[in-house]
């Protein structure tokens, strides 16, 4: 079974995005730069200082992402890890879901690709860098 791990938000403005979340609800907002193609991570649990994963069982953090023109989905998803991208695509595609592109990695974090379902939701999955990629 692979669980939910991750959500993700498109913005606009990551200044006001940032903002809102951090006085609405109290998350910690860390926008980053051109490097990490301007993603805010948003810590919204307590994590565990050794590998930032949340310390409450079945809490999850998540990040927000420019809205771009060209991509497809863009709306709030959810992120689920799993062991072997490679496979884990293959599956996607067995169940009737899109891949979009290839795995792209995530410097510190693992390998990631977005899809859709058969409904039309955007989700995510991720293979974590702890784990060596067989995309």
């Amino acid at each position: 079974m692979n669980p939910v791990v991750h959500f993700e938000m498109p913005y606009d403005d990551n200044q006001r995005a940032a903002t809102f979340y951090a006085t609405a609800f109290g998350w910690q907002m860390q926008a980053f730069g051109a490097e990490m193609n301007h993603y805010v991570v948003a810590t919204t649990t307590p994590s565990n200082p050794d590998d930032g994963r949340p310390s409450t069982p079945g809490a999850i953090n998540g990040g927000l992402f420019p809205r771009k023109p060209d991509w497809p989905g863009q709306h709030p998803s959810v992120v689920v890890a799993v062991d072997n991208i490679g496979d884990a695509i293959a599956r996607v595609r067995d169940a009737g879901g899109e891949v979009y592109g290839e795995p792209m990695m995530i410097p510190g974090v693992g390998h990631y690709v977005a899809f859709s379902d058969t409904e039309g939701n955007r989700l995510s999955m991720l293979q974590p860098q702890t784990v060596a990629c067989t995309a």
